[in-house]
């Protein structure tokens, strides 16, 4: 799409619902929710970079009068947002010390004797990094991509018809599984503790680090164990002899020799830090200053310097338009403009048994990614709304929030743009679009059986409901 028709794909519904209020909407309510829906659809459409579209709805709040100056600055003192600041400072110093990769090729070098185990080698290191890389993109893309890609080169496997060698079981394994780690921690993924956030201001409970893990563990390792099995099925690699790919992980520990200094420090703060937030129940420090204090540390340590957290360009740009985002949505529900679209979008399942409610609300929400190229903006546009709608339905607070917050993950399966690492993937070559939606359709049903099936049933084991 050229630019003037992203252009246009912004301002026509923005500028319908700002001049034509539905659902009774008084003015105040129909501004705001005109600029929120431009400003999603920029997101996605992309007609500037995302800061820039968030800069102008920031603007256009003061300058209509829809929100007053403390109103729209309010994001910026939320905790939530200096959380996902601070998990990106980690992600840097875990790729620019090396220790992803190190990570990564250990796994490989001690636990991949057969193409399947070697499957489960990249997913074991991609879940390792997963608490403290909170982008699927710099984690997958950044760190597991290259890994995948040097490893099926060594097996002559190259995109065309060497693809079926290795790499195109590795390249789908290795991004399936990168979301299903995203999903299983509060700092895996950029929008959970935005999650969190709206969990606690709508649902008025509280998803800590270790409650948002317990609830995970068991149908994430369900997931990690059947997904690389299923593509395994799919598309089984011609070569069986993993010598070679255990020989590259070898000659790479090699060239990296000892841990140095930095990657030392860097895994004593982590540990800290984890520390920390598993035992947030007894100190009551938020998860965020937890963090910062890691971050304090890596400072202090030069592990990190002052001058490349001014340069991580991704922190500060998450920074402004997570905090403009966080705001509009709260705006949205304390103006009551949430509560009137689930009432009317969903009135269809008053009376339905709340199980049901939310396994087809839960179900709605994974297919409309369909529609998506962020997971973060889909979380902003649609999660309050849907989270709304299960707590109306009579689902309880806990079992509401969680598995749409688990979905706002696992919902990148089906395309090969929904989530910041699916084109780098694609983009390798291996996987043809239509294998790719295929076997990303399958995953979907298999990721929606084994979370809403043994999942329920190990949630109302830990008291979820």
């Amino acid at each position: 799409m050229r630019t003037g028709g992203r252009w246009l794909a912004v301002l026509i519904p923005g500028l319908v619902l700002y001049f034509i209020p539905v659902l009774g909407l008084n003015p105040v309510q129909a501004h705001l929710l005109a600029i929120f829906v431009a400003t999603i659809v920029a997101l996605v459409a992309q007609p500037v970079p995302m800061g820039v579209s968030v800069l102008i709805a920031l603007t256009l709040l003061d300058f209509t009068g829809t929100l007053a100056p403390g109103k729209i600055f309010s994001g910026f003192s939320n905790v939530t947002v200096w959380l996902i600041f601070t998990a990106f400072l980690f992600a840097r110093a875990v790729t620019g010390t090396g220790f992803g990769a190190r990570v990564g090729y250990l796994f490989v070098s001690r636990f991949g004797r057969s193409s399947l185990s070697l499957g489960y080698s990249v997913a074991a290191s991609d879940l390792v990094l997963a608490p403290f890389v909170p982008s699927d993109t710099a984690r997958g893309g950044g760190i597991v991509f290259p890994i995948a890609r040097s490893i099926a080169t060594e097996f002559g496997s190259e995109p065309g018809p060497t693809a079926g060698r290795m790499g195109t079981f590795l390249m789908l394994s290795s991004f399936h599984t990168t979301y299903t780690a995203s999903a299983m921690f509060l700092t895996s993924m950029a929008a959970n503790p935005l999650i969190a956030d709206f969990a606690r201001r709508i649902g008025h409970v509280e998803l800590t680090w270790v409650r948002w893990f317990s609830g995970s563990v068991v149908p994430g390792f369900l997931s990690l164990a059947i997904v690389p099995w299923v593509i395994h099925k799919f598309f089984p690699p011609e070569i069986r002899d993993m010598a070679p790919a255990r020989e590259l992980a070898r000659r790479e520990l090699e060239r990296m020799g000892p841990m140095r200094r930095p990657e030392k420090s860097l895994l004593v703060v982590i540990v800290g830090v984890m520390a920390g937030w598993v035992t947030s129940p007894w100190h009551s420090i938020p998860n965020t200053f937890v963090a910062l204090a890691g971050v304090c540390a890596l400072l202090l340590l030069r592990v990190l310097t002052w001058e490349e957290l001014l340069g991580e360009k991704r922190a500060w740009d998450a920074l402004v338009w997570f905090a403009a985002m966080l705001m509009m949505s709260d705006q949205l529900n304390e103006t009551g403009v949430i509560k009137i679209f689930s009432a009317r979008l969903f009135s269809h399942l008053a009376g339905w048994p709340w199980i049901l409610s939310l396994v087809v609300l839960v179900a709605a929400y994974n297919y409309i990614h369909y529609g998506f190229a962020s997971m973060t903006a889909q979380v902003t546009a649609l999660y309050p709304g849907f989270l709304a709608a299960a707590l109306a339905a009579g689902v309880p607070p806990l079992l509401a929030a969680l598995p749409l917050g688990y979905f706002s993950s696992l919902n990148a399966a089906m395309t090969h743009y929904g989530t910041g690492s699916a084109p780098v993937f694609f983009a390798g070559g291996y996987v043809k679009q239509a294998a790719w939606w295929r076997i990303g359709l399958v995953i979907s049903l298999v990721n929606m059986a084994i979370w809403m099936g043994v999942g329920m049933w190990w949630w109302k084991l830990i008291g979820l409901w």
